[in-house]
């Protein structure tokens, strides 16, 4: 678990990080280089999960050796199928990071939310429902290793 007090927003308690696949973590299907250690250097603080429609069908493979929970979602209603993902691991201990429209709800519902503006873009909708964004996964998931930058950008 991550314990960080944040002045003015939430006294975080965050026993999971919910993460998008494509766009997020990998880009055409490909973890981003760094992805991997970067999780794997977080196993012990987080149970971590990846959430994904796998549009390229390679997120088992990729993410094989990773301490990763991974769910493929089916068509459908994605962005309801995230956000009740999210609902059931218990929102307050939930910090998501997605990039896509279908994430915004995610987002939105979990204890922090994070936009990753990277190669593929972010849905407007999605970084208007975040409560950070950034310009890469490698900085989002800094923000969980050096906690004072998350209380910097979200302290009020």
């Amino acid at each position: 678990m991550i314990n960080i007090a944040i002045p003015g927003f939430k006294n975080l308690q965050l026993e999971h990080l919910v993460l998008d696949y494509n766009g997020t973590i990998a880009i055409d299907g490909v973890l981003i280089p760094g992805v991997a250690d970067a999780l794997q250097s977080m196993a012990s603080d987080i149970t971590m999960h990846v959430i994904t429609a796998d549009t390229f069908g390679d997120a088992a493979t990729q993410l094989a050796r990773l301490p990763i929970l991974l769910t493929l979602l089916p068509p459908g209603d994605q962005a309801l199928a995230k956000r009740d993902f999210v609902h059931r691991l218990g929102a307050e201990s939930v910090i998501a990071i997605g990039n896509g429209r279908n994430d915004r709800d995610m987002l939105k519902v979990a204890a922090v939310g994070i936009a990753l503006l990277q190669k593929e873009g972010a849905a407007a909708q999605t970084v208007a429902s975040a409560d950070i964004v950034c310009s890469s996964i490698l900085d989002a998931l800094e923000l969980l290793r050096h906690p004072k930058r998350l209380i910097a950008t979200l302290r009020s």
